[in-house]
């Protein structure tokens, strides 16, 4: 489509709350998105998953442009107090344009950042660096093949068996974001034959380990995922996040920040698609009238606004609760997730329709126009699921509501 995506957001929605220190990152964010995402943003959504495929334009610019360093603190990334808060801006910005690349920026920035925390600090200093510059690739392994939602150290079949001087680690893990380019990776382990986990920060160079061929997925395929295969893998000890044996409590808190991510993921895909459904409204005649006359469609589209408003809302005091302290960041986190992630797919369904025949096509080839909203619609689907399938999101709030002496 050849004419300019009005975003209606700058009009309907305010930052009234946003601190000063983040203030301005929502622009610094947007420039760096078109400058260097835009371009190349619908050729990564329709390229089938490959090594060759991983957005390596897009990753290195966005780097470049100092997106990589709004989750750190100084010296050696930007030192803002609300880093979570404007991690999630960014993040949003992003999945305006490619959901994929949020969750590339998700693996890269929200997910290892949290667990970077737990690191020692010469450890930290020898990566985030590498890691803030793009020139250092991060993935985030907790999933296997039978254990996602269910991170008990039970379910686990990854384990890290301790020797005199480190670990040796041995198993698999699947769907990592990022692996087949990535230089370091946090891993998710069973501590060798107790019911405790370790997590550790191991290098992908190491011996033993091995990544297998990108999966094919339905949407976000710039987000590229493959497993990882542990064979003797040797893990120096201080290469442990947190304490060895609780590793659990690692893994949750950045699960934590990783759901309030996806929900600024959800709000951003969920307002590309909201803005592409007024531009249609606007342009589209049907019976002699505009599409947007017809009543059904404005108070769809009012009601739609709303539910966006609250779920930027949402992540926003989610983030902030991190922010302050609170490892956890419920119930707000796990109602922000499940609540932008779904309004995603809504969206994405209900601006799909208004564009009819045009929405669920990639290009018309008689005329070479080209829509978005397939790509989008395949893309906000996942959402839903990874980082905490939004079932069971659902139980963590009711376990919150009603007591976990009820709700087990």
């Amino acid at each position: 489509m050849t004419d300019p995506l009005a975003r209606t957001g700058d009009r309907i929605w305010h930052d009234v709350f946003l601190p000063e220190d983040v203030a301005h990152v929502r622009a610094m964010a947007r420039t760096a998105v078109a400058t260097h995402l835009a371009p190349v943003a619908r050729e990564i959504a329709q390229r089938e998953e490959s090594v060759e495929a991983f957005p390596w334009s897009a990753f290195k610019g966005l780097a470049g442009a100092g997106l990589y360093a709004v989750p750190f603190e100084k010296p050696f990334g930007a030192g803002l107090e609300h880093r979570m808060l404007a991690t999630c801006l960014v993040t949003e910005e992003i999945a305006y344009e490619s959901s994929s690349l949020a969750g590339v920026y998700d693996g890269q920035c929200i997910l290892n950042a949290r667990a970077l925390t737990f690191a020692q600090p010469h450890v930290r200093e020898a990566v985030l660096p590498g890691l803030i510059s793009g020139e250092l690739v991060f993935a985030f392994a907790t999933t296997e093949p039978d254990a996602s939602s269910d991170l008990t150290p039970t379910a686990l079949k990854t384990v890290a068996t301790r020797t005199g001087d480190g670990f040796i680690v041995n198993g698999r893990k699947r769907w990592i974001t990022n692996s087949i380019v990535a230089d370091r990776v946090c891993v998710l382990c069973r501590d060798g034959d107790t019911d405790n986990a370790t997590m550790l920060l191991v290098d992908m160079h190491s011996p033993g380990v091995t990544v297998g061929d990108p999966d094919l997925k339905m949407g976000h395929r710039g987000q590229i995922t493959a497993d990882i295969v542990f064979d003797h893998v040797t893990v120096p000890a201080d290469h442990a996040l947190g304490e060895p044996g609780r590793g659990l409590a690692t893994a949750l808190a950045s699960l934590a920040a990783g759901r309030v991510g996806i929900a600024a993921a959800g709000v951003g895909i969920a307002q590309a698609a909201l803005d592409l459904a007024v531009q249609r409204l606007r342009s589209r005649e049907l019976f002699g009238r505009k599409l947007g006359e017809m009543q059904y469609w404005q108070y769809k589209l009012a009601e739609r606004a709303t539910e966006l408003e609250a779920a930027r809302s949402m992540y926003q005091k989610a983030a902030v609760r991190l922010d302050r302290g609170d490892r956890s960041g419920e119930p707000e986190a796990s109602m922000a997730k499940s609540y932008a992630t779904r309004l995603a797919n809504d969206l994405a369904r209900d601006a799909l329709q208004i564009h009819g025949g045009y929405g669920s096509a990639r290009q018309v080839s008689a005329t070479g126009e080209t829509y978005r909203l397939e790509e989008i619609y395949r893309d906000a689907k996942i959402l839903e699921i990874f980082e905490g399938a939004n079932e069971v999101l659902q139980w963590v709030i009711a376990r919150q509501l009603i007591g976990r002496d009820i709700t087990g």
